[in-house]
């Protein structure tokens, strides 16, 4: 692989790494001219403007392949430009683009502030956070699916927006992470069974599926293994349910790291009509999102300390 893409010298990658991960905790909000040029919303865009609606599955297949070239030159003309500049250069490039790539800090942001407004019984405020970062109408559920919502999609998000990324960071380097959130970005515009998407959004859909099968799992494991120690729900319980519930939704991995967090907090959740993970007796209280706002920082942290030590130790030899 060029150095451009993924230097022979790991420290390279983790300053990347690392940097990328600082800039999203310092400024996770993008607005103005970062906002139209961030890839997410290039991509996006791109897509709904190429995937039209009752179009065919070789359309939708064209369109990720434009979407997912597009992108994957223009930034890999960014590393390059910048590697020949010098490795620093590179380093804040490719900070950048982990930046963007696996961001972490607006999700926890707003589902802890989810929390704080449902503890302070403003539920407004509770379901205009909580419709930011799910597709259902929040609007017309009680409280505790409201939260139970928030903390589905906390669980999810944290595979589609973070670990999964920097997996594929450490494995192909920032243009692996980039490929896997513009893949995710796909998904979210075209995925869809309904409006006229099932033939156009098809192969965006297998696409995510593919690249999220094995981090979701993985993912759902850490969850499963951390979350005890803030709870103390019984390992062996933990596990148990997780497994006994990862293929109660229609997607093959979202179910993973929901049950998973579903089961370190003894808790149900719930999609009417969809899924029911069944890990307790009551939908989360407030209470239950604080917790699951630490046991995701837990995991992000702790899965941080595992590609970091991947890219120094296992990389250079593959």
């Amino acid at each position: 692989m060029p150095e451009f893409l993924y230097p022979r010298d790991p420290a390279y990658v983790v300053a990347a790494v690392l940097l990328g991960v600082l800039l999203d905790i310092a400024y996770p909000y993008h607005s103005g001219l970062a906002l139209r040029l961030h890839p997410v919303h290039t991509a996006f865009i791109m897509a709904r403007a190429l995937g039209k609606p009752g179009s065919s599955r070789i359309r939708g297949a064209v369109t990720w392949f434009t979407v997912m070239g597009t992108h994957l030159t223009a930034y890999g003309t960014l590393l390059w430009a910048a590697w020949l500049v010098s490795p620093y250069a590179w380093i804040l490039a490719a900070a950048y683009v982990i930046k963007v790539s696996a961001p972490i800090k607006l999700l926890i942001d707003t589902v802890k502030g989810v929390y704080e407004a449902a503890s302070r019984g403003d539920w407004v405020r509770a379901r205009e956070l909580t419709q930011g970062i799910v597709r259902r109408d929040v609007h017309s559920l009680d409280e505790g699916h409201v939260l139970s919502a928030a903390v589905e999609s906390l669980a999810e998000s944290l595979v589609d927006g973070f670990t999964s990324p920097l997996l594929y960071v450490a494995l192909l380097g920032p243009l692996g992470g980039l490929a896997q959130r513009i893949a995710n970005t796909l998904d979210g515009a075209l995925g869809f069974k309904e409006g006229g998407y099932a033939d156009v959004g098809w192969f965006s859909a297998k696409s995510d599926t593919l690249l999220n099968y094995v981090p979701a799992r993985l993912t759902a494991a850490l969850i499963t293994l951390l979350g005890p120690l803030l709870t103390g729900m019984a390992l062996s319980d933990a596990v148990r349910c997780w497994l006994r519930n990862a293929r109660v939704t229609e997607s093959v991995n979202a179910g993973h790291p929901m049950a998973a967090m579903a089961a370190v907090l003894g808790v149900i959740l719930e999609k009417v009509s969809h899924y029911t993970i069944s890990c307790g007796n009551t939908l989360p209280r407030p209470e239950h999102v604080r917790v699951a706002v630490k046991c995701v920082v837990l995991t992000a942290t702790t899965w941080l300390v595992f590609v970091v030590a991947f890219i120094f130790l296992v990389t250079p030899k593959l």
